[in-house]
């Protein structure tokens, strides 16, 4: 089982204010450099790093899980996320891709 996951951040604060806003991550800081996060049953970090963590780069994809993807996808573009993929249709449910303020490409999906 997974149960833990870090990310490169080039800008901490800002990776952390989105966030908490679009998902309501709580985050605690170890230092300057890094932060670590948790989110129900996931935790992880972002640390500081110049790099960002794309698939287009060989990076693995966090995908999270969202009720309401449309409210999710709206959330994320308000708090200064960029879309990447729109919203599109797989066997088991629809999701999107979105660039974070640091760079990091993630997903979110939803069965709906």
């Amino acid at each position: 089982m997974i149960n833990y996951v870090e990310f490169p951040a080039r800008d901490l604060s800002a990776t952390q204010t989105f966030f908490e806003q679009v998902f309501g991550w709580q985050f605690e800081a170890y230092g300057e450099a890094y932060l670590a996060f948790s989110s129900g049953g996931t935790a992880g970090g972002f640390y500081h790093s110049d790099k960002a963590s794309r698939m287009a780069n060989g990076a693995v994809l966090v995908v999270i899980q969202a009720e309401d993807l449309e409210a999710c996808l709206a959330r994320v573009e308000q708090h200064g996320g960029r879309i990447s993929q729109a919203i599109f249709s797989f066997p088991g449910g629809r999701r999107f891709h979105f660039i974070e303020p640091s760079g990091n490409e993630l997903a979110v999906w939803s069965e709906q």
